[in-house]
């Protein structure tokens, strides 16, 4: 079983930068929400009429309860992030208001990829997609060199159930 630096149950957990590689990334999404915002307040009155004070405030609580909620849910993420992989399945556990538990068969994966977008090449994370039929999972914000080690191990193990399907050559 991969369970190097794993807990007592198995699971490992997110190095803490994924926390800052979430503050950041909701920060450019508010900032983008911001400048909505002072687009609608600044070109919208004449289109909005006597509603223009009313979704000015609507927008408002929408800004605060999205503040709110950047502010808590990168902890919280963190807390409740874990993955584990063992020889005969992928097990995620994640969630920030829901809690979703994805298990992926080693026997479904078809492709294994690490991804790593701008912020998370800046703080050295990366992502590991496994693909199969059904559809993706996802291992969030892992160190590179853990990522690459995930993969690895990833396939490594859909190589290994692939030779123990395949009979060998006639007669040996």
């Amino acid at each position: 079983m991969f369970s190097p630096g794993a807990g007592t149950d198995g699971y490992r957990r997110l190095n803490r930068k994924c926390m800052l590689s979430m503050y950041i990334d909701y920060a450019v999404w508010y900032l983008l929400l911001l400048a909505a915002y002072f687009a609608v307040r600044t070109y919208a009155e004449g289109f909005l009429g006597p509603y223009y004070d009313a979704v000015g405030y609507g927008l408002v609580l929408v800004l605060a309860i999205t503040l709110v909620y950047i502010a808590v849910a990168p902890p919280v993420f963190y807390a409740r992030y874990r993955y584990r992989i063992t020889e005969d399945r992928v097990d995620v556990l994640c969630g920030i208001l829901f809690i979703r538990h994805t298990l992926v068969p080693i026997e479904r994966v078809h492709q294994v990829e690490i991804a790593r977008g701008p912020i998370n090449n800046l703080l050295g994370l990366a992502d590991v997609t496994i693909t199969t039929a059904g559809g993706e999972a996802s291992i969030r914000y892992l160190e590179v060199d853990e990522a690459e080690t995930v993969a690895d191990r990833l396939n490594d193990l859909v190589g290994r159930m692939l030779r123990e399907r395949v009979p060998g050559p006639a007669g040996a």
